[in-house]
Order: structure tokens, then C-alpha cells, then sequence
């Protein structure tokens, strides 16, 4: 298993209380890969660099695990179908 980042922006329309679900239901992705979620880091509403979806603001969340590579795939094609999700860069971290 390899260690990796995932940041990802979560749509405005999702408020604070669902917040946990949504980031839960992506824990839940991850470890149906076979993973397991180390630390779960949400920086909260900011405003984007430049519009998404022609949404102004998102929340930031990141997220550090530990995952098969064989597993990525299916995590990124999970991550693109969530409508909540606005935008997610998955990075493998050096070991």
C-alpha cells in the first residue's frame, strides 16, 4: 500500500452538518479500495481562485490515506460521478 493525499472541493450547496457525510462517503471509497483513511483535514468555505462549475466559494477538505494503486482508479472514477465533489487532485506521497 502507498500513502496518498487527497484534496478535494466540496459544492457550496453542501452545508456544514453534511459536511461529515459527504467526507465520510468518501472514506467510505477508500476504504472499499482495500484503504484505510489516516487523518481527515477540512480547512472549511473558501473562496476559489476562479469560478468551478460557476460556483464562487467551496470547502476545502483533505484527506491522508493509505491505498492499493490498483484502487486509484476506482477511487478517482467514484470521485468524478459525486456531484457534491467540485474538483480533487490524489497525490501519491514520496516514501
Amino acid at each position: 500500500m502507498r500513502n496518498y493525499e487527497l484534496g478535494f472541493i466540496l459544492h457550496p450547496q453542501v452545508e456544514q452538518p453534511d459536511v461529515t457525510q459527504v467526507v465520510d462517503r468518501v472514506g467510505q471509497y477508500v476504504t472499499a479500495g482495500g484503504g484505510e483513511v489516516a487523518s481527515v483535514d477540512v480547512w472549511g468555505r473558501r473562496e476559489l481562485a476562479y469560478p468551478i462549475r460557476k460556483q464562487q466559494e467551496g470547502t476545502y477538505v483533505f484527506l491522508q490515506a493509505q491505498l492499493d494503486p490498483q484502487a486509484v482508479d476506482e477511487l478517482e472514477r467514484n470521485l468524478k460521478l459525486d456531484e457534491q465533489v467540485l474538483r480533487y487532485l490524489l497525490l501519491r506521497l514520496d516514501e
